[in-house]
């Protein structure tokens, strides 16, 4: 039977899912680091029986399974040829909680901030809090004993398992917890595999000659976050090793090893109760980064929380970053380093005695020369600020890319400071940038170098480098990998950071363990060259892609999908904040993330035989249920813009493969809304409605909006309105207000009026439908007439005022890459503003004030449009409506509402649509009092808040319109 036949059979005895098809592989083939290799298949199981089959399978047909939760793996630790086994999507239950012992048992699939978020009513938590904890999930935490920042107080995940349940290479479930010796004893006589390798482990640490040798080659044992091979170091500590040790316990072993010892289904952590109420941070400034390593040692006496560094290159990165100026507001001079210490307590008084004597120590012990204390919000901004830093050092432009290879080195903290200036001469060797970003507190540096790794020069520099430094942490008897696991990239240096004999120890224990080698092969022992199957093909000849919009800035469209780095900050679910990515939050299918329409479009764009390179059904798939609604542009922090990318994908595979008549409707909507609202009486009846919706496959469930015309001039004649105190207002009567939200129309006209404005009207269609369904060429002419009307009319005394956040965001966005040389776009969008932004602009230089508006007491909760929330801000609206005296205003934390323009309206897509909307904003939106006013100022968002909870939300201009007085 052939090797597909045999996977189909699979498919058909599981439970859950495999697949094998070309897409699947190819968003498989990659996680967060710099490699690629394409899996045999891609499995979701649903259970334990499941697994069980998959592990039978691979043993018979000599694969292997690659165990995968959020796949944001740094070290290549999810990347193989096997069968990639994702547990993100059913293993996802948190099965019991033991407040009294403070323990919680889990699956791996789990995400850590949703662990918290449901343990903190009970006033306990999970201390390790990696830097995708929004995202990243306990099993793979346990996988790679992630710590993070606050390691140095809390633990890495090691110190908090207490029980693993595994399935072995042989298929038979075992728990690994604390054992009492005599219990120890009973394993090693069991007749199993789990009995060989309690045998194994016990033959091995037992012998003197071992037990010495690993003592003298392991990192020093004093640095708490060491990820280096297999973790028999800790097995030393405990029963029957070591006479005043702890219970044995397997599962030190197992955390860490990255999937090839076993496949773990449960696991059982230790909690903490939450911490202190109060907290102060003291930003300790140095004038080298000697200085602030030399500071560590003194400082972490005091019983900090975190001790994190940040240097003059991650500072400067925001000096000129306007959204990060108000965040630099405790820097004092110009620093070369800064430690971030944070202390905590419960009582205020006790917190301060701390804080002075931690000043104390600083001014008498190190070389610090500021100190300021942050408070409250003061400390997220801090954190903010250093987190932008790092994210504006790593958006490179081009082929040169922050490269995850040696960022993950650790050492013992009074050894740090001299490892830093040896690390900084091989850095300089290199003709490298030093960037200390460092968990200061646990000796550990995160640096990344900026390599070209599409060249053979690239590509050997990869290695030099890392070989070089892996030589100094073996000097200074420090861990190669400190949090982020040895994988692909540090595997190789294993031997050589503790010696033959004990790698030959490590690979006992593997074959113990896994005698065919079918649990994630090529990490930590047997393992694959770090040069080898890297994410590019080194000096290969770059594919010349043409496109009608403009990526320039990119470099290309192949190099704008290359920026996504895996970070899989779009696998956040609704739970976190913001709304990246809405299709994911609804189906929790990898497929259905900003990271895999990235990896397709990278993937086929550079390795497709067809002629048009964007011609394939995998493609199509990929993006049918990306909503364009650009969180990814501002949220992904490699502002990778998948609605840009979808608008050229469809231009490109439509002019080979055309179009269909509902996408023909929706692209041309406004033409159709124009014959139609000549006569509205045909159009806006039900049977006519139930015609079209069936003619176009429209959901049966969607409402469709009314169609309608009206003389905006002959409104604003006759509401002219003499008394002119304010300047003279370009406002935009877009293609939805112009026939599908007249009275919004209406309501802008008499709002400016009564505020003074004198008020000319310009109509123009913007384009959006077209570029949503791909009809590039269209939208680009659309565009170009608009820019060479509005340069007549637009100036900073006469400013272009839309209503529709879609229809004005795209003259300052999409315009850019449709018209990129023409003359009159910068002028334009420069002179372009949503309405909100303009009101709030005058209300803060004074000419408007709350003397016009009522002084009823109204709530009012604001629904943001996704395009404002990427493109501008929402705080301008809230300012607006904060505007009359006795308004209470909040905004909603919903994310996108799931309509998206045409997507909520095709019946494929209504299931996902609504669900996106009811996951948060739905409900929102029904727990508010009847009389609460909703705000939004999307004519979509109107329209499925409405369908979804049959509430009429208000734009905010109808909202302030009907609050004069």
């Amino acid at each position: 039977m052939n090797p597909k036949n045999k996977l189909n059979n699979l498919v058909k005895q599981l439970h859950g899912e495999l697949h094998h098809d070309a897409l699947h592989k190819a968003i498989y083939a990659t996680d967060a680091s710099v490699y690629r290799e394409l899996p045999t298949a891609v499995s979701f199981p649903k259970d334990i029986y499941d697994l069980k089959l998959l592990i039978d399978f691979a043993r018979k047909e000599n694969t292997s399974l690659i165990p995968r939760t959020a796949g944001t793996s740094l070290a290549g630790q999810c990347v193989g040829d096997g069968i990639v086994v994702d547990v993100s999507k059913y293993f996802t239950n948190i099965l019991e909680l033991d407040e009294q012992n403070k323990t919680v048992t889990v699956q791996p699939g789990v995400i850590r901030d949703e662990l918290n978020q449901y343990l903190k009513p009970y006033g306990l938590f999970f201390g390790p809090n990696t830097s995708t904890a929004n995202r990243c999930m306990i099993g793979g935490m346990v996988g790679n004993n992630s710590s993070g920042t606050t390691s140095i107080k809390y633990g890495v995940t090691r110190d908090k398992v207490l029980e693993l349940e595994v399935l072995l290479s042989d298929g038979s479930e075992v728990v690994f917890k604390p054992l009492l010796p005599e219990e120890f004893k009973e394993k090693l006589e069991l007749p199993s595999l789990e009995g060989e390798v309690y045998r194994t482990v016990f033959d091995l640490l037992n012998d003197q000659k071992n037990q010495q040798t690993i003592k003298s080659e392991f990192p020093k044992p004093e640095i708490h976050r060491r990820n280096t091979g297999y973790a028999v170091d800790e097995l030393l500590r405990l029963l029957p090793f070591n006479k005043n040790g702890g219970k044995f316990n397997m599962c030190s072993l197992l955390v860490g090893s990255e999937g090839t010892l076993a496949f773990t289904t449960k696991i059982k952590l230790k909690l903490d109760p939450l911490p202190p109420q109060h907290n102060v941070m003291v930003a300790a400034h140095f004038k080298s980064v000697s200085e602030a390593c030399k500071a560590v040692v003194p400082v972490m006496n005091h019983g900090l929380y975190t001790c994190e560094m940040m240097d003059k290159v991650i500072l400067d990165c925001t000096k000129n970053n306007k959204s990060q100026v108000a965040n630099r507001f405790f820097i004092e001079g110009d620093p070369e380093a800064i430690l971030m210490l944070e202390l905590a307590d419960n009582d205020l008084e006790k917190l301060e005695v701390q804080r002075r004597k931690l000043i104390e120590t600083l001014e008498t012990t190190t070389s610090s020369y500021a100190h300021p204390s942050l408070y409250k919000e003061d400390i997220d901004k801090a954190l903010e600020l250093r987190k932008a830093g790092l994210g504006l050092l790593g958006n490179i432009v081009g082929d040169h890319k922050a490269v995850a290879c040696i960022e993950d080195t650790a050492v013992a903290i009074e050894d740090l400071s001299d490892y830093i200036d040896e690390f900084a001469q091989i850095m300089q060797k290199y003709n490298q940038k030093a960037v200390y970003y460092a968990h200061a507190g646990a000796g550990e540096l995160h640096l990344r170098p900026i390599l070209d790794l599409k060249t053979s020069e690239g590509v050997h520099l990869f290695r030099a480098i890392t070989t070089d430094v892996a030589m100094l942490v073996k000097k200074y008897k420090g861990s190669m990998s400190g949090e982020h696991g040895d994988g692909r990239v540090r595997s190789e240096f294993i031997k050589l950071m503790i010696g033959e004999a004990n790698y030959n120890l490590l690979e006992q224990v593997k074959t113990a363990f896994d005698p065919e080698n079918i649990f994630n092969p090529g990490k930590i022992v047997n393992y694959v060259a770090m040069d080898e199957s890297l994410r590019y093909e080194k000096d290969r000849q770059e594919p010349l892609i043409e496109t009608l919009m403009d990526f320039s800035d990119s470099e290309g469209i192949l190099r704008a999908a290359e920026k996504c780095n895996g970070s899989g900050d779009c696998r956040k679910t609704h739970h976190a904040n913001g709304a990246m990515c809405p299709s994911y939050h609804a189906t929790k299918n990898e497929k259905d993330t900003t990271r895999a329409r990235a990896n397709a479009l990278r993937e086929f764009l550079t390795n497709s035989d067809n002629k048009n390179r964007f011609s394939h059904k995998g493609l199509k798939e990929v993006f049918d249920l990306c909503l364009s609604c650009k969180a990814c542009g501002s949220e992904c922090p490699s502002n990778v813009d998948i609605a840009s990318l979808k608008a050229e994908f469809l231009y490109q595979y439509q002019s080979e493969n055309g179009t269909t008549l509902r996408d023909k409707a929706f692209a041309y909507n406004t033409k159709l809304n124009k014959l139609g609202s000549r006569l509205p009486f045909l159009i806006n009846n039900s049977i006519s409605r139930k015609i079209v919706k069936r003619i176009l496959g429209v959901a049966p469930e969607r409402s469709l909006p009314e169609i309608s015309s009206y003389n905006f001039d002959r409104h604003l004649q006759s509401a002219k309105n003499k008394n002119i105190t304010n300047r003279k207002v370009l406002l935009y009567i877009d293609e939805f207000t112009e026939f599908l939200d007249i009275e919004l129309g209406k309501d802008a006209i008499d709002l400016f009026q009564a505020l003074g404005y004198e008020v000319e009207l310009y109509y123009g269609e913007s384009g959006r439908t077209f570029i949503s369904k791909g009809f590039l060429a269209q939208a680009k002419k659309i565009a170009k007439t608009n820019l060479t009307r509005l340069n007549k009319l637009v100036d900073d005394g006469c400013p272009l005022i839309g209503l529709e956040p879609s229809a004005i965001l795209s003259f300052r966005d999409e315009y850019y890459r449709l018209l990129p040389n023409d003359a009159n776009v910068k002028r334009v969008a420069e002179n372009a503003y949503l309405i909100e932004e303009f009101l709030a602009g005058e209300i803060k230089e004074g000419k408007i004030n709350s003397s016009m508006f009522t002084k009823e007491i109204k709530e009012i909760k604001i629904h943001g449009h996704c395009h404002q929330k990427a493109l501008s801000n929402q705080k301008v609206t809230f300012d607006i409506l904060n505007l009359p005296d006795n308004f209470k205003v909040s905004i909603i934390n919903s994310g996108c509402c799931g309509m998206a323009g045409s997507f909520g309206y095709e019946k494929e897509h209504y299931e996902v649509s609504m669900k996106v909307g009811s996951q948060r904003l739905f409900p929102a939106i029904e727990k508010t009092a009847p009389e609460t006013i909703i705000a939004a100022n999307g004519t979509s968002c109107r329209h499925q808040i409405y369908d979804g909870t049959k509430r009429r939300a208000k734009h905010p201009v109808t909202i302030l319109k009907e609050a004069l007085i």
